[in-house]
């Protein structure tokens, strides 16, 4: 059915990732950044002129839009959703995006940094894409694979299916997100507007890969308080704060509970911020497994080190703050077994061996499942991300076109006449 097809996804991509979108944790509004909007106004007029009339970005920053059925039986409104920040532990500024045509299986040396290689021995999946073509930056920014590669598959999507009529499918509701990196992608998500009943995001990495589990996840906050005084006669007076988080930073363990040292099923406790003065400094960390009930157990060891601390401090005191982030998918998406199967199906229709996986970390459909909307991950190509490595192959994203478009016409072909 892609036989006399021309893709569009790499095109797409290419504009796409120049738009920086970056999201800001530290901010308060929705979205974080302004400038992502950009990005939403950009994609809404691309959607309207591929006939998506009512495709509009809300004062949110989320992009809606219906691509309407073609087909006389009753099909279940399907959601294809990405997102469009990108995140903030590198820069996305000026982004200058290179293809390595018929990539040779050699290192890649980034030309703006040279000192910048993307290398098969750190990056093995590279080894499986030589002759492909292969889009990195060029050495000073990410590239922004995650999540713009999700966005352009699905635009490729609307566009195939707009080129090919004779091919049915059900509603398909169209979500772009803003800041999924910082955990706030559908805090202002209206699910009512959003009218679907399963969905599907596009943000794994290698081609074939379905994620239907993800890690759960919590935030957690130390603050210690000292206390102040000037510090030319702070002596049996000044408790300092910092001196206070820097121990406890120091006593979590080197060897395990830490991502640097868990791979596979293992969580951890990860530190991401640490700010303050000797009066009051503050730690915040994300908790993450893949079981529910182990934060438990992991916050707890983490009270345990605070209280080993004070001890160490006298005088000094702590407050703890634990908010929930998300929740394991699999536990929604096991009572609905269809939007699985449906999912693998399609992969293995568009010619590729499904290769199932469990997402360290979370998605968009992570909360989404537990918002009353079954939502697993589907494969962009998208690799290495956050960092000055990232890279993507076009050939896997095409292949992301594929499998969403033949999961398209398999819900179709399911339901009832």
């Amino acid at each position: 059915m892609f036989d006399n097809y021309t893709f569009t996804v790499a095109e797409r991509f290419l504009r796409y990732v120049r738009i920086d979108t970056q999201s800001d944790p530290q901010s308060g509004s929705h979205p974080s950044t302004e400038r992502q909007k950009h990005l939403g106004r950009l994609l809404v007029e691309e959607l309207q002129t591929l006939g998506l009339a009512d495709a509009t970005l809300d004062d949110f920053g989320y992009v809606y839009a219906t691509l309407p059925a073609n087909t006389e039986k009753t099909v279940p409104v399907i959601c294809f959703c990405a997102h469009m920040d990108t995140a903030p532990d590198c820069t996305g500024t000026n982004v200058n995006p290179l293809v390595h045509y018929n990539y040779d299986g050699g290192d890649i040396v980034l030309p703006d940094d040279p000192t910048q290689i993307i290398s098969p021995r750190e990056h093995p999946y590279l080894s499986m894409r030589k002759g492909d073509d292969i889009i990195t930056a060029s050495g000073t920014t990410l590239l922004g694979a995650d999540d713009k590669a999700g966005i352009a598959v699905i635009m490729d999507l609307v566009h195939f299916l707009g080129q090919n009529p004779q091919l049915k499918h059900g509603t398909i509701r169209i979500l772009f997100t803003p800041d999924e990196e910082i955990g706030r992608g559908v805090d202002k998500l209206d699910l009512a507007r959003l009218g679907a009943d399963f969905g599907y995001t596009l943000d794994a990495g290698e081609r074939g890969t379905f994620e239907d589990e993800t890690f759960s996840a919590d935030a957690m906050t130390i603050t210690f308080h000292g206390v102040s005084a000037h510090p030319g006669y702070a002596k049996d007076k000044l408790v300092n704060a910092i001196k206070a988080a820097a121990h406890f930073v120091d006593s979590l363990p080197k060897d395990e509970f830490s991502p640097e040292t868990t791979e596979d099923r293992y969580g951890f406790v990860h530190p991401v911020r640490i700010s303050g003065i000797a009066e009051k400094a503050t730690v915040e960390f994300i908790i993450r497994d893949f079981v529910t009930a182990k934060l438990k157990a992991y916050e707890e060891y983490i009270k345990d080190k605070v209280e080993d601390t004070l001890t160490v401090f006298p005088g000094a005191k702590a407050g703890i703050t634990v908010n929930e982030q998300y929740r394991n998918m699999k536990e929604v998406l096991d009572k609905h077994p269809e939007v699985t199967q449906y999912a693998i199906e399609a992969i293995e229709r568009a010619g590729l061996e499904v290769r199932r996986s469990s997402a360290r970390g979370g998605t968009d459909g992570s909360r989404l499942s537990f918002m009353g909307l079954p939502c697993p991950n589907i494969f962009t190509g998208e690799m290495a991300f956050h960092g000055k490595h990232e890279f993507v192959s076009i050939q896997d994203m095409q292949a992301s076109v594929k499998t969403i478009a033949c999961l398209a016409l398999i819900w179709e072909e399911r339901s009832p006449g």
